[in-house]
Order: C-alpha cells, then structure tokens, then sequence
C-alpha cells in the first residue's frame, strides 16, 4: 500500500562536549516518502524532477553523485540476509528546494508489517563524501524506542574530529511523532546529535510556509555548518586534514 508523503516541520540540535564545546539548534524540514512509489502528493512536491521541493533517487544510495535509489538499499539488505520481499521502505530526507540539495544525514527506515527491523543512515559531507551506517538488531529483531545500536565511525565527517569512536543510533518512529538521536563517543570527545519533529501530511501550504520560513532550503543547511566550523575554529579547535574516504560504502 502507497503512503502519501508526508512533513516533518522538525528540530535539529547538536551539543559538542571535550577539550571544545559548543551547540546548536535550527529548524529543519524532511519530508518521509514511499521511495517506490510514483509521487501522489501536493503539485508543489515532485520525485525526480523540478519543483518548488523534490526528492530525487539520484541524490540517494551509494557514493555522492552515483545514487542508485531505493535499487541500492534493496542490494544492501540482500547483502546482510534481509530479503526484501515483503518489506515496507520509507525514506526520511530533506528535499530539494528549488533544485539545491545537501543533506548531512537521511535516513531509510525498512519495515515489515509495524515492526521497524533495520535503519540505513546516509550521512554525506561537504567535502562531497558519503558512507551509510546500517542499523539493526542481531537476527534483525524489531528496534524499538529503547533499542540503542552501536557502529564504529567510518566517514570523516567534521575537520575538527578525528576518524575514531562510534556512534550510538536511538530510533523512536511513532504514528505522529519522529525523534531520532545519534550519541557520538571518542575518549573525552562527546557529540549528542537528535532531529525530531510531528508527522503532517505533505501539503502546498506547508510546503509554502516552510519555504518562506527557510527560504534558502539545503543552501541554508549547508552555510549553516560552515558557520559553526567558524565558531569551533575561533574557539581553537584542531583542524584536521580530510582522509582518504572508506572504500566500503556501508558500516
């Protein structure tokens, strides 16, 4: 059955604490999606063509500049004993607001029935690299709101963090509400990073009003965080070189 798309008017926050802290918090909009399905929705909402918002499967699934869409996660899950067959797929993303897209992290949500099994999330860079994180539970058991999944950190994502520790994933997916937290850990360095926000559906007016709120779209997403790489830069935080990315696509 093909959901309607729907708006996630949200929050992002990150709070940075070790030898430099700082924080932050701005609004953001998603929109989840059936990634399969054709694009039933409002007139100013498209899938992969212009508009006023868009998704495009281009723009997700493998390497920046090489997405496959919802074909790779298929070949991911296939690849880690998940069939796809008979699973429900959402994917949870910023759109494209008038052609620009930059998403730091969008998530798939893979479900069978109501049980949540797996989340991949794809977390891209300005430097123009992504790598994906898929999470699950041993024999891919429901996640639940109290379900705390662990992976090693992969991808250079901030020039003022090494290529250490591990991230900590908590996914609570509820009917009306998305709250997603992502506990970052390396020796003394800490990072709490949580996007949440109401389940509406998709709509022009919305899509209006959050365009006349944030008028700048993922353009905004990206000055943002250069921005806060000033602030930790001025407040002396060690910048570091960009490594060489993983050659896996997929922690």
């Amino acid at each position: 059955m093909t959901r309607a798309p729907e708006h996630i008017a949200g929050m992002t926050t990150h709070t940075r604490r070790g030898a430099v802290s700082n924080a932050f918090r701005y609004g953001v909009d998603y929109v989840l999606i059936d990634p399969e399905a054709p694009a039933p929705g409002p007139r100013l909402f498209s899938r992969n063509r212009f508009n006023l918002a868009a998704v495009h499967d281009c723009d997700h699934g493998g390497r920046m500049g090489h997405g496959r869409g919802v074909v790779w996660l298929h070949d991911v899950l296939t690849q880690n004993g998940l069939t796809p067959e008979g699973l429900r797929i959402e994917l949870l993303t910023q759109p494209r607001f008038l052609g620009y897209s930059f998403n730091p992290v969008s998530f798939w949500l893979v479900w069978r029935a109501e049980d949540l099994l797996a989340v991949v999330a794809e977390v891209s860079t300005p430097f123009g690299d992504r790598h994906s994180y898929l999470c699950h539970q041993t024999g891919f058991a429901p996640i639940t709101s109290k379900t705390r999944i662990d992976r090693p950190k992969s991808l250079h994502v901030s020039p003022f963090q090494d290529v250490a520790g591990g991230y900590r994933f908590g996914f609570d997916i509820r009917a009306d509400q998305i709250t997603i937290q992502i506990h970052f850990r390396n020796g003394s360095e800490r990072m709490v990073a949580t996007l949440s926000g109401p389940r509406t559906p998709l709509t022009n007016r919305g899509l209006i009003r959050a365009f006349a709120r944030r008028p700048l779209g993922a353009l905004r997403t990206t000055i943002l965080i250069h921005w806060q790489a000033l602030r930790l830069k001025l407040k002396g935080a060690r910048y570091r070189t960009r490594p060489q990315p993983p050659n896996h696509e997929v922690t």
